[in-house]
């Protein structure tokens, strides 16, 4: 039996994330792959079962670590703006961070590729409804449904940085996002939640 080597793993991983969001999923090949992650087309079967596993194990790992930067330093006990404000950062890092994560997660999350049942994000989502759930106890946002209340909180959020990462011109002026324009938008989004 062949030993699992985690750098291997983990090169595998990267280069066949990479070459997804560069070339889609028809794009992978294994002995392209094998040739980026610099081992033969045989060690990839040692980790990987075939491509579809493979997609599976990236979608995982994007939620995975997507997940653990959401939460960084969150508190589902803060009040509306402050948590809202923790997770615009958090998300905003995360796709700086990350941006071949969030590429692909951004490709692939409603594709029939994934098996969402196999990514557990109980803690997360036990987070996120937590924070939702007080805050309308407090009296600081409106009751609404889930996919609403996303579309507000956080659909601004992703433009913006779509904006950002594109580098697109409106009105002929190329788009930064600073921390400022960011806080901007926050106010307004915490205004459109309020009852």
């Amino acid at each position: 039996m062949r030993i699992r080597d985690e750098n291997k793993e983990a090169a595998i991983r990267e280069k066949a994330m990479e070459m997804i969001v560069k070339e889609g999923f028809d794009g992978l090949s294994m002995n392209k792959l094998a040739k980026a992650a610099n081992v033969s087309p045989a060690t990839i079967y040692i980790y990987f079962k075939n491509r579809e596993e493979m997609v599976q194990e990236l979608f995982k790992i994007t939620q995975e670590t997507f997940a653990e930067s959401a939460l960084r330093d969150f508190d589902p006990e803060a009040s509306l703006e402050d948590g809202l404000w923790m997770q615009w950062r958090n998300r905003l890092r995360y796709v700086l961070e990350y941006p071949v994560y969030f590429q692909f997660y951004e490709q692939f999350r409603n594709t029939h590729l994934i098996n969402h049942k196999s990514v557990d994000m109980s803690v997360f989502k036990n987070n996120m409804q937590q924070f939702v759930k007080n805050a309308v106890k407090r009296g600081e946002m409106s009751k609404m449904e889930p996919e609403i209340f996303w579309s507000i909180a956080y659909g601004s959020l992703y433009a913006l940085i779509k904006f950002h990462l594109q580098e697109k011109k409106m009105m002929n002026e190329d788009f930064k996002l600073t921390e400022a324009k960011l806080k901007q938008t926050l106010k307004m989004v915490v205004k459109a939640l309020k009852p």
